[in-house]
């Protein structure tokens, strides 16, 4: 059964770099529409499976397929809808709902395996997941947009973010440091941008970042799965990207610190009914299923831990930088992680070890601090 997950998440991870590539061209909407489809009919193909391990095996995969739009861009569309300093809560939240629900569903599907068969667990996804399609199909627009290169503050670094718009050459500064005139009649234009530089200044920026701000899409136009590639780069450029940036310290960092704890976490998912349904205490399915309260408890937790630290410690670090805003501000939440994953991982690794001794409950708290851990970690290494 570890297989089934394992192969799942090699289907995540595979994908996730297509995916990922296929969103910075031609935006994240299509990506959506294809996941859920994939989910609904990878899921009614795990149900009828049946006794077919092949086949369910297979489905397991086709499901990771299509999860991996879910698990690698909706922070990306976080990042896409709001300020740096505006996205603490919202992407906790967005680590909530994909955490929490990883957490929360065992709860009830250990009741559903024990009432109506392990096969429901598959069906009643593709349910759900068919009623969430037209959902998603008219009320989830494409968040991608095209806009001027100073702006790509998250993608082109900190020197465009200083570089301003072009401007018309009429109001570029002279050597001396003076505003110049360059064949303006009787200074009007320098007058003009003088009692009105935002005005000025919006009419005279370069022609594509002028239209890609001022274009509007007819909501006709938005449930299209593609409206126009969002940048020029490759498409295999960008699938191969991600390798050399492993080589980058920050990268591999915000690899290790969210990987290692996911593993773990998966881990204990893996191992829990191992332990729990043979000696000494003999849970049945519903009882192990009930286990996984306290990683959904830990999963709340942490999002209420992140969302009020993150945004409050970056505000704060941002008015002590002198109102300039830095990536590794929200670096200052692994000091939580740290200390609520190890506690989560040595104490349930002791207490796992020996349940005749320590019962169920300290396994399963510890679980619940383990996952806050990761929810912090997650959230971290997306943020910065």
């Amino acid at each position: 059964m570890a297989l089934l997950t394992g192969y799942h998440l090699c289907g995540v991870a595979v994908a996730g770099l297509i995916f990922v590539a296929s969103a910075r061209i031609w935006g994240k909407r299509h990506l959506y529409l294809l996941g859920t489809i994939l989910i609904i009919i990878s899921s009614a193909w795990g149900g009828a499976s049946g006794h077919n391990y092949k086949s369910l095996l297979w489905a397991r995969i086709i499901q990771g397929v299509g999860l991996a739009p879910f698990e690698a861009l909706v922070n990306a569309s976080v990042g896409d809808l709001y300020f740096v300093h505006e996205r603490g809560k919202r992407m906790a939240l967005s680590n909530l709902a994909l955490f929490g629900g990883a957490f929360f569903t065992p709860i009830i599907v250990g009741k559903i395996t024990h009432t109506l068969g392990w096969q429901w667990s598959f069906y009643l996804i593709a349910i759900f997941s068919g009623a969430l399609l037209p959902l998603i199909f008219f009320f989830v627009p494409e968040t991608a947009y095209r806009r001027a290169d100073h702006l790509n503050t998250d993608v082109t670094g900190e020197e465009n973010f200083q570089r301003k718009p072009h401007l018309d050459p009429a109001f570029e500064m002279s050597s001396h440091g003076t505003p110049a005139n360059h064949g303006s009649p009787n200074g009007s234009a320098l007058a003009s941008f003088e009692k009105h530089p935002e005005d000025t200044e919006s009419q005279h920026l370069a022609p594509q970042s002028q239209g890609s701000r001022l274009a509007k899409v007819s909501f006709a136009r938005s449930l299209l799965p593609f409206n126009g590639r969002k940048t020029d780069d490759n498409f295999f450029k960008l699938i191969l990207r991600p390798f050399p940036l492993f080589l980058h310290p920050a990268v591999l960092w915000a690899c290790v610190i969210q990987g290692t704890l996911i593993g773990w976490t998966v881990m204990i998912g893996v191992v829990l009914a191992a332990i729990f349904l043979g000696p000494p205490l003999y849970f049945n399915e519903v009882k192990t299923g009930y286990m996984y309260t306290g990683a959904f408890v830990g999963a709340v937790l942490g999002f209420l831990l992140a969302g009020i630290l993150a945004d409050w410690s970056s505000n704060l670090m941002i008015r002590r930088n002198k109102g300039v805003y830095e990536p590794e501000f929200r670096i200052v939440l692994v000091i939580p992680q740290l200390i609520l994953g190890c506690i989560g991982l040595y104490g349930f690794g002791i207490t796992a070890a020996n349940v005749g001794r320590y019962g169920w409950f300290l396994p399963d708290f510890f679980f619940a601090l383990e996952v806050m851990g990761m929810v912090l970690g997650a959230y971290v290494s997306s943020g910065v």
